[in-house]
């Protein structure tokens, strides 16, 4: 059996067993200033678009509403209308620095859904190369990445703004 070390994760598992409430991660994130250490990449005025923290693929980004919930259909329809525009932002950016040759674009809704933060809504949208999945995943357990969530930050940061 392979071991993955993930240090972190006491605290998380420490409050919870305490019986702390944690706060909602997407919106902890928003109260820091946009850089690398809260991968917000672009804000609008109910959205932001932000890189995923565990990513599928290099550029992997999500769209999410400022307000946090769970409820897609109670989803104020103006902050409907700025996600979808975050989500064309978002694939022009990662289309202009990475290429790819296709997307997967999704909303995992409550966790029987698949939903990693069910309390809050959160569009993902996953850059796609033909072939970009290949035996590590299946035989070895492990993504490998090609650059740092750093390098990718930089440079969606850079196509965002333009």
């Amino acid at each position: 059996m392979d071991h993955l070390w993930a240090p972190w994760r006491m605290s998380f598992i420490q409050q919870a067993h305490d019986g702390k409430q944690l706060g909602c991660v997407l919106c902890e994130l928003q109260k820091l200033s946009d850089g690398p250490e809260n991968l917000i990449l672009h804000r609008g005025k109910q959205a932001f678009v932000i890189m995923n923290k565990f990513p599928y693929n290099c550029g992997h980004v999500m769209v999410v509403p400022n307000a946090h919930g769970a409820e897609f259909a109670a989803l104020d329809p103006a902050c409907g209308a700025e996600l979808q525009l975050l989500l064309q932002k978002a694939l022009r950016a990662i289309d202009k620095v990475y290429k790819p040759q296709g997307f997967n674009i999704g909303m995992n809704l409550g966790s029987a859904g698949g939903a990693g933060i069910p309390a809050h809504l959160h569009y993902h949208v996953v850059p796609r190369w033909n072939g970009d999945t290949n035996f590590m995943p299946v035989v070895g357990q492990t993504k490998v990445l090609p650059e740092s969530l750093e390098e990718s930050y930089a440079k969606l940061s850079k196509a965002l703004s333009s």
